[in-house]
């Protein structure tokens, strides 16, 4: 996309979770949706990012093995070590 408005995929990738999280001011929203109906890659990224938000939704703690909680707790650790402040 190249008109000055339009927004691209890997800012569609920035703001995902503020738009799943209905966090958006209205002009990126509808930016963020006219994206969408152009761009079937990002359409089904975000489709696939709700199907797990909503699967992850359900589980419930003792859901997971304690090893595996561990595991998982450990990486998020590791992201967020990882990722630099904005």
């Amino acid at each position: 996309m190249t008109r000055g408005q339009d927004m691209n995929c890997d800012e569609l990738v920035e703001v995902v979770t503020d738009f799943l999280d209905d966090a958006l001011d209205a002009a990126t929203r509808r930016r963020f949706t006219e994206h969408l109906e152009e761009c079937d890659g990002c359409d089904a990224y975000v489709g696939q990012l709700r199907t797990t938000v909503g699967l992850t939704g359900m589980l419930r703690e003792d859901d997971l093995r304690p090893d595996m909680r561990d595991r998982l707790l450990a990486a998020f650790r590791d992201w967020k070590a990882d990722t630099p402040p904005r």
